[in-house]
């Protein structure tokens, strides 16, 4: 019974293995097997949509922080001639790092991240539709719009012809 219960609590501790501070990870071994506590995961499940949406929210970040910087020098610019045009260099590193500190500050920010991983782990529950119903979904709709317009189209000639020969009189 003590070893049931002590192997029990190993497979929960290796499946909830965190990394970088962050959720739990999904199970890192099949059948319970010995993992020595420094074993890296090998798959993140859902936690890997988390990374990367703090990744993408940098990108953006530095994207937009680029492009705003970029238009504010070259405002000043015209103001101020001596400044030059923008030093494109300057702009994206600084642009870069803006963003990764952002995304590590909103990392760093616990309720930020546990409501990240509450999304994710809703959209996980998600039953998405398979290939074959997207397709018979487009076509649905294509068609649906085609027949729609060809209706209208005709409706706008039919109401043209009639009005025209009401004036005509």
């Amino acid at each position: 019974m003590a070893e049931e219960t002590e192997s029990k609590e190993r497979d929960e501790a290796t499946d909830t293995r965190e990394i970088l501070g962050g959720g739990p990870l999904v199970p890192v071994s099949a059948g319970g097997a010995d993992l020595p506590d420094d074993a890296p995961p090998t798959q993140l499940g859902v936690q890997r949509f988390v990374y990367a949406a703090f990744m993408a929210a940098a990108i953006l970040v530095a994207f937009l922080f680029a492009k705003i910087t970029d238009a504010v020098w070259r405002k000043l610019a015209t103001l101020k001639p001596t400044l030059g045009e923008p030093q494109e260099e300057a702009v994206y590193v600084l642009a870069a790092l803006v963003g990764v500190l952002l995304a590590f500050y909103a990392w760093r920010r616990r309720e930020a991240r546990t409501y990240v991983e509450e999304v994710a782990s809703e959209l996980s529950k998600v039953t998405w539709p398979s290939k074959k119903e997207v397709t018979n979904s487009t076509v649905v709709v294509v068609m649906t719009t085609l027949v729609a317009t060809t209706f209208f189209a005709l409706m706008d000639q039919f109401w043209r012809f009639v009005t025209d020969h009401v004036y005509a009189l």
